[in-house]
């Protein structure tokens, strides 16, 4: 591994106040004798251990597309978008029960809640530590940023997720953690605004991606800030922010950014750190993750390829069909969105239509539960895909995944604006344009369909729904219940022994 690239290939165990770390890195490790005292209290002494500890950090951002209870499966399941599929009802409980609504918080999986606060508390301790660190002096402001921004987007994670959470922003003692209650929410939304404006000055405009590819950039904090202010009402504020990040629609931004030519390229697994891309979620089939460590640190799957993946997936004889690798059949794609996307340009990159090569006979395949026969093929490998390195293929797929690209910075943009104007209006024109479609008048509306189209199964819609105030209506039948579904319960597991209150009407 090259000394500044960013990877997660790690093992991390993490406890409150003890903290073990092991890094790995293909056969080099770093051992840290723990003897006697505690780890923290000894680590960081340098910019080895200080910068082993930022991966640490990162590690949690890849619970976007690693693991089975990672967010855009989740995400995917509770919109009107996708049923969850899987083998059978009770296949993957905790994703079916927030696809119809009979989540609780007994049936919530605890790791939506624990793994970004895991983040938290690493990004506690780390910026605890750093200013004792003997580095230098800009690299250690780097460090800090990307820490700050880090904690942010976990912090946003958690407060759309749940809503009433704790706010920490120092490590906790054993004797504090069972008497931390609940902050107010905006106060939360302050503390997400502080960390990203502070940490934008330190971070650079862009990166060596020889060496740094998957680091935080101005540009990508600016991008994360105008969607925190979005998600507040703050439009003026979101827009500012969207502006610089995106520059003239169409064109290459300040910060590098530009639209791909092609929509298609966006799912060419081998196009990674493209122009388009802001934050983008790595993944590898080196990693060797077997099944007693998957959706752990040391995992660098993509497990949304498996997920996808039709099951019992055979292509005939002299088949045509295209070579996918079977996997278990989640993220079902519904007939709303299949209508919906009928007839425009990013269909067949979006939706595969698998019940037509059924029906051909051309291809065997065991139906999901809710089966439809669409299947999101964005994140649907193929056999050409599948890793020949150690562990276990299913859970060694190498496709990045975007936590946010530039279309959708423009149609943020464009929301924030009002959904009127010439700039929102040659924004969505720009994503419009992109595939090939002609100029509609920009209203929000036009916005909120172009985001349906644009960003289908990448984890935004449920989230489009709730904080627009069209869930209830657009998953009503799926079972919605207004004043309830727009956040999650809080699980069980936390709210036994501490001060925690749980969410209304659960």
């Amino acid at each position: 591994m090259k000394a500044n690239k960013l990877s997660r290939k790690m093992y991390f165990f993490i406890g409150l106040p003890i903290m073990l770390l092991t890094i790995s890195c293909n056969t080099d490790y770093i051992e840290v004798d723990t003897t006697g005292t505690l780890l923290e209290d000894n680590y960081y002494r340098n910019e080895s251990e200080a910068y082993s500890g930022l991966i640490a950090v990162y590690d949690v951002i890849g619970k976007q597309s690693r693991g089975f209870e990672n967010m855009i499966s989740l995400l995917n399941s509770g919109s009107d978008d996708h049923y969850t599929g899987g083998g059978s009802s009770s296949d993957g409980s905790q994703l079916q029960a927030f696809s119809n609504y009979t989540i609780s918080e007994s049936t919530i999986a605890t790791s939506y809640w624990n793994d970004f606060y895991q983040g938290i508390f690493r990004a506690n301790t780390l910026l605890l530590k750093l200013p004792g660190v003997d580095m230098a002096t800009t690299t250690k402001a780097r460090f800090t940023a990307e820490t700050k921004a880090l904690r942010a987007i976990y912090y946003f994670e958690l407060v759309r997720l749940f809503r009433n959470i704790p706010l920490i922003t120092s490590p906790l003692g054993t004797d504090d953690i069972y008497s931390v209650t609940q902050a107010d929410p905006n106060d939360v939304y302050a503390q997400i605004e502080t960390d990203l404006s502070e940490a934008i000055s330190g971070l650079p405009v862009s990166l060596d991606l020889e060496n740094e590819a998957g680091r935080l950039t101005q540009g990508a904090v600016k991008a994360l800030l105008g969607k925190v202010y979005l998600y507040q009402g703050k439009n003026s504020e979101a827009a500012a922010q969207f502006a610089e990040v995106n520059g003239t629609p169409g064109s290459t931004s300040a910060f590098g950014y530009k639209l791909l030519d092609d929509f298609s390229d966006l799912w060419n697994i081998s196009n990674i750190y493209n122009t388009e891309s802001i934050i983008e979620i790595a993944h590898s089939d080196q990693s060797n993750a077997d099944w007693w460590f998957w959706g752990s640190g040391a995992d660098e799957g993509n497990s949304l390829n498996v997920m996808c993946g039709p099951r019992g997936y055979v292509r005939t004889a002299g088949s045509t069909a295209p070579d996918y690798a079977a996997g278990w059949g989640f993220n079902i794609i519904t007939q709303s969105l299949y209508d919906a996307l009928d007839g425009d340009p990013r269909f067949d990159d979006t939706i595969e239509n698998l019940q037509a090569y059924v029906d051909s006979g051309e291809v065997q395949l065991e139906e999901s539960y809710q089966y439809t026969g669409y299947y999101l093929k964005k994140f649907m490998p193929f056999n050409s895909d599948v890793s020949t390195g150690g562990g276990a293929s299913v859970l060694n797929y190498k496709q990045h995944t975007y936590m946010m690209r530039l279309a959708d910075t423009y149609l943020m943009e464009a929301e924030a604006l009002g959904g009127t104007g010439t700039r929102a209006q040659a924004l969505l024109d720009a994503v419009r344009a992109r595939v090939g479609l002609p100029s509609v008048p920009v209203s929000l509306d036009a916005i909120m369909q172009e985001r349906r189209l644009e960003l289908a199964g990448e984890g935004h819609r449920w989230y489009d729904l709730v904080r627009t105030g069209n869930a209830a209506t657009a998953l009503a039948f799926k079972g919605f219940t207004p004043g309830k579904n727009e956040i999650l319960p809080i699980p069980l597991a936390e709210l036994e022994n501490t001060l925690l209150e749980q969410n209304p009407n659960y």
